[in-house]
This record gives C-alpha cells, sequence and structure tokens, in this order.
C-alpha cells in the first residue's frame, strides 16, 4: 500500500513540475507553431528532436534552440539561434523559418535536407549567420536572401543550387562571407556583387558560371579571396584591374577556360596563392616580382611561351612553382631556392616539366628538400652530359599529404575513462579527457600545411583563448579545393577534464564563427563538434537565464496548473500501462524471421566477436553507419555494419531488404552471411575482404602498387558485377554509388563490389526486353562520381551506374583520386586526351604497360564519362570493350580465361605490342597473374557469368 501512495506523491511532484514547465508559454506563440511546423518537414531518424513535441521551446528544454535571456516589449521570449549541425537530418526547409523573425543563426549544416530554399527566409531580418552548406538542397537562391540587411555570413556551398546569383544579393552590405562553391550555379558573375562594402571572401568554384569576369571585383575595397576554380568563362580575360586589388591574399581562377596573357599581379603586397592552371592563357610570364610572403604560383596546363622570369628567385615562403606543360623555352633557373629557409620540414616543388626548355642557367645543386621535375624537354635527351638524370625522370603527380601529428613521450593513461596523455611541457604529462572537433580550412593561402601547423595550432588556440599545448591537431589531409580537412583535440587547462562551462564555451566559440580570421589560414568551416564524454554532464543545449518577470510568470502558472493534478495522475496512469503495453508489442516484433541462404545472428554473438564493438575492431564507417572487423565462434572473419542509432528501418521493411540481398549471388559481390534485428540494433554482417578497397591500393601510400593486367582485371570483375546488378537481379537494382572505395579485394585480388544493398532498387522494365526506365529519388553518390545530368533531369538510371564506373576505370588508369587538390580527374583526362598527351597521365606505379591497351582503355573510361546519357556506353559493351582489351594484353593468353591464383612471374614480359615504362624503366610486378582457360569467355562475361537467380 505505501508503495502506491509513494507513486501517487511522485506522480504528484513530477506533475507540478511538468506543468509550471508546459503551462508558462513565454515563448512567442507563433514561433513556437514555426518550430513545430519546422519539425514536421524534417525526418528525423535519431530522435533528435523528439524534445520538441513538449514544454516551451525557451524554458531549455527544447534541444538545439536557443532563446534570448531576456523577454521583448511584446512580454515574449524569442528563438535567437537554430543550431542543428550535423543530426542526420533529412526531409526539407519549411516556409515557416520566416516567422521566427529574430533570429540571428540559423544552422542547418551537414544534414540531407533536399528541396528548395524556402523564400521566406529574407524576411528573418535579424538574421547574421545563414548555413546551410553541405545538404542537397536543389531549386535557385530565392532574390528574397538579397534583403537581409544584418547578413554577415552565407553558407550554402556543397549542394545541389541552380540557377543565376540573383541581382538583389549586391544589397547585402554586411556580408564578410559569400560561400557558393560545389554547387550547379550558373550564368554571370554579377558585376553587382562590387557594391558589398565588407566583402572578405568570394567563393563560387565548381559552378556552372560562364559569361565574363567582372571587372569591377576589383573596386571591393576589404576582398581577400577570390576563388572561382572549375568554371566556363570560356573566350574571356582575367582583367588587367585584378593586379590592383591591393588587399588580395588568394586568386584561384584554376580551370576556367580562360584566354589572353596572364596579369601582372606585382602591385598585390600580400598576395600568397596564385592558380591559374588549365586555361589557355598565352604570351610570356610577366615579369614583375610577387609579394616576398607568396606560397604557391601554379600557371601550369596553359599556352605560355618565353622564358622563367628570375623574379620567381629568392621568393622566402615558396613552397611550389607549377610551370609544367606550356611552350616555355629558354634556360632552367637555378636559383629559385635562395633565401629559404628549409627548417620545420619545408620544402620546395619545381614543375617545369613538358615545356622547350633547352639548357641551364648554372648548375643544378638544390637542397634535399627541393624536388626539380623536368621530364618533357628537350634538355633532357641528353641528361647524362648535364648530370640532370635525376630530374628528367618521370615522376606521379606530386600532392601534399597528410599526416598525424600525435607522437608523444607520455605513457599511457591507465584508466577505464577516455583519458588521453597531453604533454603540458617539456618534463610534464597529464591524463586528460579531450574534446573532439572536425574542422575544415576551406581555402588556405598555402600548398603544403605541414611548415604552418605550428603557426595553426598557436593561431587557433589563441582565438579559443587556450594555451597552446591545450590544442592537437590529430590528423589532417587535403581535399578537393584545394582545402584541408583536420581532426582536433581540445584538452582542459592542468585538470583531467573541462567543466560544463567552459565546454558550453567553447562550442559556441565553433558554432557562432567567433574565432577571428586569419590571412594564411582563411575561411574555416565546422564539420562537427563532438563532446565525447562530456555528453553525459551537458544539457541538451545551452539553457538561456530566464528575467524576474519569467520567473514569476513561471510560479503563478504552477499554482494555476494545482486544479488539474488529479486528472492528470490519472493520465499518467493511463499511459504508464499503454507504455508497457507497448512494449510487449515491440518485443513481439522482434521475433527473428527465417530468410533462407542467411544466418540470424545474436547480438550477444556480435558483440562478444567485435569485443563490444571496440574503437580496435572499427575498419571503416559510412552513411549506413560503422563497420567492424569480428570474429564469429567458428573462426569466420566478417565485416559487420551497424546501422547509426535512430535511423533503423522497420522490421518489415528491414527483412524485405535482406529477403532481396539473400538472393543476389555472384563472385564479383560481396556475398551477405547474415543479419541482425535485436536490442534496438540492426547490422548486415558480409564476407571479409582481406586486401581492402581499391582506393587503397591506388593511394600514394600504397605498399602493394597494382600493375596493368592486375587493374584491367580488378575493372573486369567490378563490371561483371554491375552488369549482374542491372540484368540478372530480380528486381533489377542500380548501384547509384559505385566509387573505389565500394570495390573491395579479396585474398587474391577478385574485385567485389560492395554496398549494391544499401541503394534503392530500380524500377522493372516497362516492357519485357527493354532497359529499366529511371529513378528520381533524393541523390545519392559521391562528389566526383556522380552522373552530371543528374542535376538537370533529377534521374538516375542504368547509364549513371556506367558513368559512376567510368571515373572508376580512370582512378585504375591514373591512380588519382576523382576531386583532388582542386582538380577533377574528367576533366585532366579529357584534357591530356584531346592534346595527344593520354600516357603522360598514366599512373607511374603501374610500371611497364602495353601502350594500344592502354590507350584503348582510356578511350573506354572516356565514353563511359560522357556528360551526355545517350553518349554512354550500356553495361553489356563496356563488357564487351574490356574483353577485347583483355585479349590484346600481352601475357593474359586468350580472353577464354582468368586463374584466380597469381603466378610467379617477375616482370610482365613483352609481347609483340610495345610496352610503355610509366617510370623510368622501373616495374611493378606485385600482382601479375598468368591467366588460364576457364572463367573469362565471352559467353560467361556477357550472359550471366553466374547463372540467373531466381526469386525465392
Amino acid at each position: 500500500m505505501w508503495q502506491s501512495r509513494l507513486f501517487y506523491l511522485c506522480s504528484i511532484i513530477f506533475m507540478f513540475y511538468l506543468v509550471q514547465r508546459t503551462e508558462a508559454q513565454i515563448t512567442a506563440p507563433w514561433e513556437v507553431d514555426a518550430l513545430k511546423a519546422i519539425k514536421g518537414k524534417l525526418i528525423d531518424p535519431q530522435g533528435r528532436l523528439n524534445s520538441w513535441n513538449r514544454g516551451d521551446p525557451c524554458m531549455g528544454n527544447w534541444s538545439y534552440v536557443h532563446c534570448y535571456n531576456e523577454t521583448a516589449s511584446d512580454g515574449y521570449l524569442h528563438v535567437l539561434e537554430l543550431q542543428l549541425l550535423k543530426l542526420n537530418l533529412s526531409g526539407s526547409l519549411s516556409a515557416e523559418l520566416g516567422r521566427l523573425s529574430h533570429m540571428q543563426i540559423m544552422d542547418f549544416m551537414w544534414n540531407n535536407i533536399s528541396g528548395s530554399i524556402p523564400k521566406e527566409v529574407g524576411n528573418i531580418t535579424s538574421l547574421k549567420l545563414l548555413l546551410l552548406n553541405g545538404n542537397q538542397l536543389t531549386g535557385s537562391l530565392p532574390e528574397e536572401i538579397g534583403f537581409l540587411p544584418n547578413l554577415d555570413r552565407i553558407q550554402i556551398d556543397q549542394n545541389y543550387i541552380s540557377g543565376p546569383i540573383p541581382k538583389s544579393f549586391a544589397n547585402l552590405n554586411k556580408t564578410k562571407h559569400f560561400h557558393m562553391n560545389n554547387n550547379s550555379l550558373s550564368g554571370q558573375i554579377p558585376p553587382e556583387l562590387s557594391r558589398l562594402p565588407s566583402l572578405v571572401h568570394l567563393l563560387l568554384d565548381n559552378n556552372n558560371l560562364s559569361g565574363y569576369l567582372p571587372p569591377e571585383l576589383s573596386k571591393l575595397p576589404k576582398l581577400l579571396i577570390i576563388q572561382l576554380d572549375n568554371n566556363n568563362f570560356s573566350g574571356t580575360s582575367i582583367p588587367s584591374s585584378y593586379g590592383n586589388i591591393t588587399t588580395l591574399l588568394k586568386l584561384s581562377l584554376r580551370n576556367c577556360s580562360l584566354e589572353g596573357p596572364v596579369p601582372d599581379v606585382s602591385g598585390i603586397p600580400q598576395l600568397g596563392y596564385l592558380d591559374l592552371s588549365w586555361n589557355q592563357l598565352r604570351g610570356s610570364i610577366p615579369s614583375g616580382r610577387p609579394a616576398s610572403n607568396i606560397t604557391t604560383i601554379d600557371l601550369s596546363h596553359n599556352l605560355l611561351n618565353g622564358s622563367i622570369p628570375g623574379s620567381f628567385s629568392g621568393l622566402p615562403n615558396l613552397q611550389r612553382l607549377s610551370l609544367d606543360n606550356n611552350n616555355l623555352d629558354g634556360s632552367v633557373p637555378s636559383d629559385v631556392w635562395q633565401n629559404i629557409d628549409f627548417s620545420g620540414n619545408r620544402s620546395l616543388i619545381l614543375d617545369f616539366q613538358n615545356n622547350s626548355l633547352t639548357n641551364l642557367s648554372n648548375p643544378l645543386s638544390p637542397p634535399a628538400n627541393v624536388t626539380i621535375l623536368l621530364s618533357g624537354n628537350p634538355i633532357c635527351k641528353s641528361p647524362n652530359q648535364l648530370n640532370i638524370t635525376q630530374y628528367c625522370r618521370s615522376v606521379p603527380v606530386i600532392v601534399p599529404g597528410g599526416s598525424a601529428s600525435n607522437a608523444t613521450v607520455c605513457s599511457p593513461c591507465s584508466t577505464d575513462l577516455p583519458y588521453e596523455n597531453i604533454l603540458m611541457s617539456p618534463i610534464r604529462c597529464i591524463c586528460a579527457i579531450p574534446l573532439y572537433v572536425d574542422y575544415r580550412l576551406k581555402s588556405p593561402g598555402f600548398w603544403d600545411f605541414v611548415p604552418y601547423e605550428g603557426q595553426f595550432q598557436q593561431y587557433l588556440s589563441s582565438g579559443l583563448s587556450l594555451s597552446s599545448y591545450q590544442l592537437e591537431v590529430s590528423q589532417f589531409m587535403w581535399e578537393e579545393g584545394p582545402r584541408v580537412k583536420m581532426n582536433l583535440k581540445l584538452f582542459p587547462n592542468n585538470t583531467a577534464y573541462f567543466n560544463e562551462s567552459e565546454v558550453l564555451r567553447l562550442r559556441g566559440m565553433f558554432t557562432g564563427w567567433l574565432i577571428p580570421d586569419s590571412d594564411i589560414f582563411g575561411p574555416y568551416e565546422l564539420l562537427n563538434f563532438n563532446p565525447g564524454w562530456y555528453n553525459k554532464i551537458l544539457p541538451d543545449r545551452a539553457k538561456s537565464s530566464l528575467s524576474t518577470g519569467a520567473i514569476v510568470g513561471i510560479v503563478m502558472a504552477a499554482f494555476a496548473a494545482a486544479a488539474f493534478l488529479s486528472s492528470l495522475i490519472t493520465l499518467i496512469i493511463l499511459k504508464r500501462r499503454s507504455r508497457y503495453s507497448s512494449s510487449k508489442r515491440r518485443s513481439a516484433k522482434r521475433i527473428p524471421m527465417k530468410i533462407d541462404g542467411v544466418k540470424d545472428f545474436s547480438f550477444q554473438e556480435l558483440s562478444h566477436g567485435t569485443n563490444d564493438f571496440s574503437d580496435s575492431a572499427l575498419i571503416g564507417q559510412g552513411g549506413y553507419g560503422k563497420v567492424y572487423r569480428g570474429i564469429l565462434s567458428d573462426g569466420t572473419i566478417v565485416a559487420i555494419k551497424r546501422a547509426q542509432q535512430g535511423s533503423l528501418q522497420g522490421s518489415k521493411e528491414f527483412f524485405t531488404e535482406i529477403e532481396l540481398l539473400s538472393r543476389l549471388h555472384h563472385r564479383n559481390l560481396v556475398s551477405l552471411l547474415g543479419y541482425c534485428d535485436e536490442e534496438d540494433e540492426q547490422m548486415l554482417v558480409y564476407e571479409f575482404m582481406p586486401n581492402g578497397t581499391l582506393r587503397d591500393h591506388l593511394s600514394a601510400r600504397s605498399k602493394e602498387p597494382l600493375n596493368f593486367p592486375t587493374r584491367l582485371r580488378i575493372a573486369l570483375g567490378s563490371s561483371r558485377g554491375i552488369l549482374y546488378l542491372h540484368t540478372e537481379a530480380d528486381p533489377p537494382i542500380f548501384h547509384r554509388d559505385i566509387k573505389a572505395s565500394n570495390i573491395l579485394l579479396d585474398s587474391k585480388f577478385v574485385a567485389k563490389v560492395a554496398d549494391f544493398g544499401l541503394s534503392r532498387l530500380a524500377p522493372e522494365p516497362e516492357s519485357e526486353g527493354t532497359a529499366p526506365g529511371h529513378v528520381s529519388t533524393v541523390v545519392k553518390g559521391t562528389p566526383g562520381y556522380l552522373d552530371p545530368e543528374y542535376f538537370l533531369t533529377h534521374k538516375l538510371t542504368d547509364k549513371s551506374d556506367v558513368y559512376s564506373l567510368g571515373v572508376v576505370f580512370l582512378e585504375l588508369l591514373t591512380g588519382m583520386q576523382p576531386i583532388s587538390h582542386g582538380r577533377n580527374i574528367v576533366r585532366e583526362v579529357v584534357a591530356a586526351n584531346q592534346s595527344g598527351m593520354i600516357l603522360s597521365v598514366v599512373d607511374s606505379r603501374m610500371g611497364s604497360y602495353p601502350a594500344e591497351c592502354v590507350e584503348k582503355f582510356a578511350a573506354l573510361a572516356l565514353r563511359c564519362c560522357r556528360d551526355e546519357t545517350d553518349a554512354r556506353p550500356s553495361m553489356v559493351e563496356v563488357m564487351r570493350e574490356l574483353e577485347k582489351i583483355w585479349q590484346m594484353t600481352p601475357d593474359t593468353g586468350s580472353m577464354a580465361s582468368l586463374s584466380l591464383e597469381p603466378s610467379n612471374t617477375a616482370t610482365p614480359s613483352s609481347g609483340s605490342r610495345m610496352m610503355v615504362s610509366s617510370s623510368s624503366g622501373v616495374g611493378n610486378d606485385d600482382h601479375h597473374y598468368n591467366m588460364s582457360s576457364s572463367d573469362v569467355s565471352g559467353s560467361n562475361l556477357l550472359s550471366g557469368v553466374v547463372p540467373s537467380i531466381n526469386p525465392r
């Protein structure tokens, strides 16, 4: 009996608290309604916004909603910030956002939100930060955004926005950061943007902009960065007035179809980065001396002539001078590296390849940190006489690498808590729990980050009001742009962990863009702020402190609510019973279903096989979730894909997909072994691929480079797997995310396509004998692999897979990534092919290869990568062409075979066809295969390779 009384007493106390929270509606009612409408348009698989179903937004219990601390003149509190960074949200943006008229920060970054940007956003006149980057937004830019008088930063990059830039954006007088890169914007850059008095960063690279470059941009008084790479300003020249932008730090106009002369930039006193490569610029290089702090000069792949000017010598901060693939003549300079301090891992790349250089100004004796590239010049016809043999060798494309700066003399921390040892001074270590931050420099002013790492650490720690030892750059890597992505760790000061207020302060510094800008490091963006262990001490968000009037209102509402307590207690009891019944129903749904061919694993078995899903077992992460290496009770090694919490399907949908996957059997598809659907977990168990991904072996850091027969064999295997999905699966499947990291290699380097089961199903053919139609859906591709026609039609077809596979073929050919350090693999190979230099882009790590076979393989890859869908071959045609190339390849025997066993052959023997070395005669034969006579007949390739699988 006493238990019952205690329950009722607790219920009364709880309801008294609950009612005082819900009855005191101190947030403006129209803003409450707007937030509910916003939530209604979003898909929230992880339930991050569940708190929006109860209480009052500004009372501190609505996650990710921040309010003003004091009531406004209308007697209400108003929403100040909407911080929805990286919550795995999809759906669309509600027009009701426009009703949050007092909001200053609108942050939806790094989600999967689609649809258009509501024009009602233009009603939020107090808005300072509009952060929509990293989504799947389509449609055009609303001109109403141009009338936001307080907008400081507009970030809509990395979406699929199309159409022109509205001229109304010229009204954004307070806007400093204009980031629209990586979209599909078209038309001309409005000259009216020259009226933006506060603009410092103009990032419009990777769009479809055309017309001419507005010379009026030179009137912008505070402009620091112009980054317009990969657009199509065909037939236009670079305005000479750009050489008069005295504030400019970076000018990047790479691959813009520009003509005319190179502008004289000697009048830009602080210019640190100049990239005008991959255009059709003509004439000689201006003799004016660039700024002394310049780090990068890239004028490669143009039509420049004349000699290399002496003004490039003695620039103390120079990291890279790229003048390759022009028509430059005269002497190779021998003093460019003068006045450069090579301490602190500083290096210099001088790329003069493929010009008409004939002699030396002086003998070359550079320091060890200087790399000189001269191949493809007349001077290399007799390199021994000039002692320059080492500079005339063909070398792979050099790009800056990543690193981890986590070396320490401290011993490991002995504790179960997530402590890490940090070196506070040369003689003192301390165990502390860090915060984890994913961070990106969007337009750095250098080519190599390593020499600037210490300066960056000092800059960012100072901007965050931390000591330098409290910040660690644990890892960094270069991305398309070029941009630098890095993983940061923030450590507490002289203690084991941060307190709550310090965590909230640091989070506010990042999410509010309060870190001062830097000239050399350029604009930054927050990719993720992960409190990790600190989540347990943090509220869902920073609670607003309330005014005295608000507190009085709460107390009065609490008394008013007391009259309703008895009925509410009854409601609690009913809900309690309802939850019990619902729990029983949920338990009933978890009765495992039996599906032939796959095993129903228990959660306990998979947890045991991965050591409770420890980080040491983690081998990857994708859109579906994390991937672990597991060992089953019988010793079988497997790969376990664990769905992200909250993104689980219903049991019916999950089992429907498992049943489909269980019917797909092909030696070039990764096999599904089983699944798990219990403990609120959904997992897929696949065969383990010990040789990792194709991307791993194409990486410049790979220890096992692949020769041409092996690469062609991987192309064949991958294509067979895709052809099976298109023609033999029932119903047919479009992969929609073919990429090198989704092609896995088994112990014998047999290629197997992965992640096909995570794609959407293709529609059934309209009639027998016809190809599948199209899938119109939310985009699921990876930048660099995605069918360019998708941005016009919003449809993905079987030819979309052909395009993605063509990009993989180009990766096999060149070793390059699809988009890396500002280079687009399709554009680069197309340019090389058009200039008759297709073999110049072949991966040097491939060793000797048959030139005719490589050229035909390159031609097939480029056909697959054509912009127009109808111009691409079908998968059947791809297979037939690969078969012909295979038959031509020396040492593969007749096309009637493909052995799975590696041979002991040391080098690829030359056949009757010309063999070319891509690395100065150094062969690469780690994975050369003899071909026997059983597996690769034309009938096998094109008629299933594995018999058709009928539905069970």
